[in-house]
């Protein structure tokens, strides 16, 4: 084992992942067995890559919510 090791490094890096995965903050509280929400937000990165995600996240609802505001508006007319 390395000299500079610690086990709240190992704490850290399966928060950060849990986080960077999609978990919800209390979701990540509970993990982590904090009741505070400014404890876990040492936790949570803001990544170029969690950004994409997001994007692709907000994207896909916003197309599937005007997929289906579509497909009502063609079944009014019909009906």
């Amino acid at each position: 084992m390395p000299d500079n090791f610690r086990f709240y490094d190992l704490r850290h890096t399966g928060n950060t992942l849990a986080a960077d995965s999609g978990a919800k903050l209390k979701d990540l509280m509970v993990r982590a067995g904090q009741s505070s929400e400014r404890a876990q937000l040492i936790y949570q990165h803001s990544t170029a890559k969690h950004q994409r995600k997001l994007v692709q996240g907000i994207d896909a609802e916003v197309r599937q919510q005007l997929s289906e505001s579509l497909a009502d508006k063609r079944t009014a007319r019909e009906g």
